[in-house]
């Protein structure tokens, strides 16, 4: 059977630019939804419509495909709904300052509380002082001085009295009183004292005795007048600081009076400022005493935290998150230095992520979230909980001593939305066990659309869109034909477009920047093709070099003649987003052996999975097609030749099988033709990926030597429709130099790379004489009779050792 090359129009698939109706993409309308992705959009919405807990969103695909930009365009074509959205202020806990206290607030309030909360302290600096330095308060004051005066005076002259009654004197001195006896009318000395009767002198002692323990009785009744004193005092100022402060109180209560929360605060805040009305009067004890700023760190405690302010919020709020580390995503709370201490305050605590999406939506990329220790646990606790309660990572290392704030935690309805690749989701759904429960909705986005008439058109709009969002020049006709034709080349498929919105935005800004360099008012599609030559040149130095290597032969590939076990097989290097096909030597031996196929890449460790399966078929391959009834009596081995790196993939199992088909038959190979493709058991040729760079990369080595119409890649027919080869591939196949020939099943393979008919074999499984795959048979019969002497030899000389 004659394997016949494909035809040039199967080669590519080119965009039909004058089925564009307009002249530039200044004519046509923007897209307004995300092409293609209607999968998505409606997972997106179920989410968000979603009001149970755990129905939080994962948004896959891969990244650069514009996975933010779509669920910020849904979530802005949302209702203006801010029912749920509010101000979360901390305010000082008075009994317990050390744990500060949350007031939920409709939005605008919080600010409007602060600033009250401000003004109260500068009215109450001008207010306190002059109550407390009025004429009235000093006079209330006075009063009750005098009156307690006149009481110590007529107590203190009632005992001096009796004393006198009794020839004693009570007199006042620097520290205290003190009794002494008299007689007429002066003081008795020591001297006196001593010369009088022992009779006298014990009835003066006696009268001294009961005069000082009435001394003492009254100093006692002098305290407890001085307690009362102090506390009638204290009630006169409270009372006098009462009338100051709650008739602003009461002002702000009656303002703040629909708002729950607030009465009690202001009530706490009331009875913390006549406590410490001090505070706000100027020391008079102090060098140069100015009075009391409302600023200053004193008045802390009445300030109110606004953490978050939704006052200009009319919907709710959508916030995106590019750093979560732990504090930017739950809060934190900041210290200040004051005398080589760190002190904090509840004024200090800052908001975090989740505060600002209360409310509404809080989206994160998946990938930084998880790379960023202790922001993840974090995450769940709050989803789980219900609420925000903000910690500190020293805290939770214990590699702090330092005292610091417990705020009440914050009750959080955010809706979180983590941004990711597929990957990522399956390995989170396989190995934590949370996160199905607090995820419950994927959003799996379209990687590609069909390549449609009417999806052309669409495709046209989004590039139209992303031009005049980066401010670019209109394209023309051509340019958005020949980037589709890219689209469909970066999908391996001819039929479908890329939704890699990334890759489309830039390669139209290179495209704007070859343009502009030619003074262009459109961008053509030689522009386009300009900006792909320049990015694949700036690209490929390491295809270069391999390909230079190849030309040197220092890298072994023949391009001419045949040879016997030996084929060009085909594989893809890539680099980030750079792929370029490379042409590997793959050879084989064959010769009498137990069965047993040897892959060397394996048994060096350096060849994957996947490779080690596509032998084992191989083998399995072998054995059904020519070995049937007999044990395969073959020992042979399979290397990729110069391979200093890991082999994966199973896309060279054809061109392995070729290899070991000569080796066994002595038929030699053709070397002007390489070959790609996956074999199953069943001998058929499956479809492999980078189809086009590989035989692209065929290509270059050939036409580096010379083309000569014999030269060629041999691929799978399942993969014509993913051809979207280079101009001058197409180009040298037209011209009959080059070839590309699909393949349906391995003897298709065979008869190409032989030029001998593989033959098919009969019910009793039987191939015609003069096929390849009867001489395969044959030397395998021919294996399996030598292997058979070889034994009944052995046998007959242990025979005669033994006889």
């Amino acid at each position: 059977m004659d394997i016949k090359p494909l035809a040039s129009h199967a080669l590519y698939t080119a965009c039909d630019e004058s089925t564009f109706t307009f002249s530039s993409t200044t004519e046509l309308e923007p897209l307004p939804n995300h092409l293609g992705q209607e999968r998505a959009k409606d997972a997106i919405r179920f989410a968000v419509d979603m009001p149970s807990p755990g129905y939080n969103l994962y948004v896959t695909g891969p990244t650069g495909i514009g996975k933010l930009s779509l669920v910020k365009g849904i979530l802005e074509q949302y209702p203006k709904d801010n029912s749920a959205v509010f101000d979360w202020c901390y305010i000082n806990n008075f009994d317990t300052p050390s744990k500060p206290r949350v007031l939920r607030l409709q939005p605008g309030i919080g600010r409007q509380l602060q600033r009250d909360m401000t003004d109260l302290v500068e009215r109450l600096l001008v207010t306190l002082p002059a109550t407390l330095q009025s004429d009235e308060y000093h006079r209330r004051v006075n009063e009750l001085q005098e009156e307690y005066h006149e009481r110590e005076e007529q107590l203190f002259s009632d005992l001096g009295r009796e004393a006198q009654e009794r020839k004693l004197t009570l007199m006042r001195t620097a520290t205290g009183y003190t009794i002494a006896p008299m007689r007429d009318g002066k003081l008795i000395t020591t001297k006196e004292f001593n010369a009088l009767t022992e009779q006298e002198q014990a009835e003066m002692k006696a009268s001294i005795d009961l005069i000082n323990d009435k001394l003492k009785a009254s100093v006692r009744t002098l305290n407890n007048w001085q307690e009362e004193s102090v506390a009638r005092v204290k009630e006169l100022n409270r009372s006098f600081i009462q009338q100051a402060v709650e008739p602003a109180i009461d002002y702000l209560k009656s303002r703040y009076q629909e708002h729950p929360g607030v009465d009690l605060y202001l009530d706490s805040v009331q009875s913390d400022i006549e406590s410490n009305a001090s505070d706000f009067m100027t020391k008079s004890d102090e060098d140069n005493a100015s009075p009391p700023q409302a600023s200053s760190t004193q008045f802390n405690r009445y300030k109110v935290n606004v953490l978050v302010d939704n006052s200009e919020t009319s919907r709710a709020p959508v916030v995106y998150l590019d750093q979560p580390n732990l504090q930017n995503l739950i809060g934190r709370i900041e210290h200040i230095s004051q005398f080589g201490t760190l002190l904090t305050n509840f004024t200090l605590i800052q908001p975090g992520a989740l505060h600002k999406a209360n409310g509404g939506f809080l989206i994160i990329d998946a990938f930084h979230l998880l790379s960023t220790g202790f922001s993840w646990p974090a995450l769940k606790r709050a989803l789980k909980s219900g609420e925000i309660r903000i910690e500190s990572v020293h805290e939770m290392l214990s590699l702090s001593s330092t005292i610091s704030l417990e705020p009440e935690p914050i009750p959080t309805n955010a809706k979180v939305i983590l941004c990711g690749n597929r990957l990522l989701y399956h390995l989170l759904k396989e190995y934590d066990p949370d996160f199905g429960l607090l995820f419950k909705v994927q959003a799996d986005m379209e990687d590609s659309i069909d390549r449609s008439p009417e999806a052309c058109q669409h495709y046209a709009r989004i590039i139209a869109s992303l031009g005049r969002e980066a401010d670019l020049l209109p394209l023309a006709p051509g340019g958005v034909a020949q980037i589709i034709e890219f689209s469909a080349r970066r999908m391996e498929h001819s039929h479908k477009l890329s939704l890699h919105m990334a890759r489309l935005i830039d390669l139209i800004h290179r495209a704007d920047h070859e343009a502009r360099q030619t003074n262009s008012d459109l961008i053509e599609r030689k522009h386009v093709t300009a900006a792909l030559d320049r990015w694949l040149w700036h690209s490929s130095r390491y295809q270069q070099l391999i390909q230079e290597l190849i030309s040197e032969e220092t890298l072994k590939i023949t391009t001419q003649g045949s040879q016997i076990a030996q084929i060009n097989g085909l594989s893809v290097v890539q680099l980030g987003d750079f792929y370029f096909g490379r042409p590997s030597r793959i050879t084989a031996t064959a010769r009498l052996g137990n069965g047993k196929i040897l892959d060397i890449e394996r048994e060096s460790d350096m060849g994957g999975d996947i490779h080690s399966k596509a032998v084992m078929i191989i083998s399995a391959l072998l054995a059904s097609r020519y070995a049937r009834n007999a044990p395969l009596a073959l020992s042979a081995t399979l290397v990729f030749e110069q391979s200093y790196g890991g082999i994966e993939g199973d896309s060279a199992s054809v061109a392995e099988m070729l290899s070991l088909l000569s080796a066994i038959t002595r038929i030699p190979l053709k070397q002007t033709l390489a070959v790609t493709g996956s074999l199953n058991q069943l001998g058929q040729v499956q479809a492999i990926g980078g189809v086009n760079e590989k035989i692209e990369g065929f290509f270059d080595i050939c036409k580096a030597r010379g083309l000569d119409g014999s030269h060629g890649v041999a691929i799978p027919a399942s993969n014509v429709r993913h051809l979207m080869l280079r101009e001058e591939v197409r180009k040298a196949c037209a011209a009959g130099q080059f070839a590309i020939y699909p393949l349906d099943t391995l003897d298709d393979a065979i008869t190409l790379f032989t030029g001998i008919a593989a033959g098919v074999s009969d019910p009793e499984g039987v191939y015609p004489d003069d096929s390849f795959n009867a001489r395969v048979m044959n030397q395998l019969e021919h294996f399996g009779d030598l292997k058979r002497e070889l034994l009944e030899s052995r046998q007959e000389e242990e025979a005669n050792k033994r006889d």
